[in-house]
């Protein structure tokens, strides 16, 4: 394999956030019975008018800025003519010659950029689905109409790794501005690969197979990953390889034919007659571009100058919108954000990936883990405890104080007293710092308390108890 070379393009679909479709004033409701989010103009009945959802374009506008396009000052929509069962019209509005923006980047890790060649609007088609077990499948409409942004990248891509990178610093940018929730299990991002293979040092490109509606990274690294071996197994044994458009069968872990690819002739493009063309002043990208928030990479930057942070914790950190906004606030109440960014980074993405949720689903505040990391400091909480107690915070969202008091804290002065004396025989060094005014070696006392009771010692009574038996 390391004879040739990958040379792979994105196509990539985002659903914009927005309430009503691209061309009426159709809901858009996930999970909504079948075709009950429909009208004459989404159902294309003679006689209905499009209208443009000018909130779905500076939408598309927002999007294309935050990737560095260039925005067209004239921009029209035309009909791709094609028949399928789910396209009730039988062509979708979309843009071919004149799209609204073009000639934008994406920086993957290593500073590489992957060029994006176009961002135009479009349509969403309806879903179809199929019996398992049986000769019939139902169309459900809904999602017909829906609005969508099609990201095109130039073929820049060399390996399914960086394929990997590419889809997830472009999900991280569009949800940052606002653009889109890209929840793949909802169908709000759908990535297309087209790859070719070439003997490594040919500048002309292979013939390129196109592989549709990748539903997941993981899939598409995968895919990329199956089909690049798969067309230097053709090429060595003397074959073609032949132009079309392949499904990713993840039970089976490889590619297989749907159709030979059309060309952009066999759809018929032409203007939309139903639909005036948009003219994009500079006042208008000026107005869009200020409700654009801090990206990605300049949130990184700032994080490792502003709190000291490694450049790998200020990656994760920058990340993810939800967790870099959790970072800044805790950072901010405690003062302290080494200890901030050392808990989200480690504790918080471990419960994360073994519980497999989101962001969306923690329940612990930037509050909560500040008091947490103020306990632990100050010597009234061990290491382990506190991270039993951040779980249940995560979990739970109640103040680490109230999930000690649920665990059953020690809080009898007298039972308190007997681990306070051992924990003052084990510290010989901290009783006399203490005694000597150094009231910080109070915490090294507590730890000990801490530790003969297991972690269950109420730390105001403990440090009541120590102070008394010191005095």
């Amino acid at each position: 394999m390391t004879d040739f070379e990958l040379v792979a393009g994105i196509e990539t679909h985002v659903q914009l956030k927005t309430r009503t479709k691209l061309f009426c004033g159709c809901a858009i409701q996930f999970g909504a019975p079948p075709n009950t989010q429909v009208c004459p103009i989404c159902l294309g009945h003679p006689g209905s008018l499009p209208v443009l959802n000018r909130a779905a374009f500076e939408l598309g506008l927002r999007a294309a800025l935050a990737l560095n396009c260039k925005i067209a000052p004239y921009t029209k929509f035309d009909r791709k003519n094609y028949f399928y069962p789910d396209l009730p019209k039988n062509y979708q509005i979309s843009q071919y010659d004149l799209p609204f923006s073009s000639k934008g980047w994406v920086e993957i890790d290593g500073g590489k950029k992957i060029g994006i060649t176009r961002a135009h609007l479009e349509e969403d088609a309806g879903k179809l689905i199929h019996e398992e077990k049986g000769s019939r499948s139902f169309i459900d409409l809904n999602r017909t109409g829906v609005p969508l942004v099609e990201i095109v990248t130039e073929p820049d891509i060399r390996s399914a790794d960086e394929a990997y990178q590419y889809m997830t610093a472009l999900k991280t940018i569009l949800q940052y501005a606002g653009v889109s929730d890209c929840d793949m299990e909802k169908g709000e991002l759908r990535c297309d690969v087209n790859l070719s293979v070439r003997p490594r040092g040919q500048e002309k490109f292979g013939t390129k197979t196109e592989i549709k509606n990748l539903n997941s990274f993981k899939n598409a690294k995968a895919a990329l990953e199956y089909e690049f071996a798969r067309q230097i197994r053709v090429i060595e044994a003397g074959d073609k390889i032949v132009q079309s458009t392949l499904l990713w069968d993840v039970e089976k872990n490889q590619t297989r034919l749907m159709r030979t690819k059309e060309e952009a002739h066999d759809y018929r493009y032409f203007p939309e007659p139903d639909l005036p063309p948009v003219k994009v002043s500079d006042d208008w990208i000026g107005r869009v571009k200020a409700q654009i928030p801090e990206l990605p990479a300049a949130k990184r930057e700032r994080f490792a100058a502003q709190y000291g942070l490694s450049d790998y914790d200020a990656k994760v950190l920058s990340f993810d919108r939800a967790m870099a906004d959790f970072f800044e606030e805790a950072a901010k109440i405690s003062g302290k954000p080494k200890p901030v960014a050392n808990w989200l980074v480690n504790e918080l993405n471990k419960i994360l990936n073994e519980k497999k949720i989101e962001m969306s689903a923690v329940k612990a505040t930037p509050k909560g883990l500040s008091r947490l990391i103020e306990l632990v400091e100050s010597g009234q909480l061990t290491g382990s405890s506190a991270k039993e107690t951040f779980a249940e915070m995560v979990d739970r969202g109640i103040a680490p104080d109230d999930v000690l008091k649920e665990k059953g804290k020690i809080g009898d002065a007298g039972a308190l007293e007997e681990a306070a004396k051992a924990a003052i025989a084990a510290g010989p060094k901290a009783v006399a710092d203490f005694k000597a005014g150094k009231d910080a070696a109070l915490k090294s006392l507590l730890g000990g308390i801490m530790k003969q009771t297991k972690g269950r010692a109420d730390p105001k009574l403990a440090e009541e108890v120590l102070r008394r038996l010191l005095s």
